[in-house]
């Protein structure tokens, strides 16, 4: 399983995303690492389709595709409007990508 946040430098969300991405997948029991992937200009945000910092995908998929915008270096707001995506939805993502290995 591949495990992405992509974020703009200096997000206040990158951090409590990671952490929350953490605990979810040791209580799942998901050996697998989370990687970083800072974007820093409008043209890697173009080319990354980043809809916004942070953007959590799981095996390349965001976690929440119908939130997706034009993209841009701004933050993201989830649909629990809140810039960390939230507990559920991250699990689903998890669970969806568990059964699909």
């Amino acid at each position: 399983m591949r495990i992405e946040i992509l974020y703009v430098p200096g997000c206040p969300n990158y951090q409590p995303t990671f952490e929350r991405l953490q605990a979810i997948l040791a209580s799942e029991a998901v050996k697998t690492g989370i990687q970083g992937i800072p974007v820093t200009t409008e043209v890697e945000a173009k080319t990354l389709l980043f809809p916004g910092s942070p953007t959590v995908r799981v095996n390349g998929e965001d976690v929440e595709p119908q939130q997706t915008s034009v993209p841009s270096l701004a933050c993201r707001l989830y649909e629990n409007r809140s810039g960390i995506p939230s507990e559920e939805l991250l699990r689903v993502a998890i669970s969806d990508a568990k059964r699909r290995e």
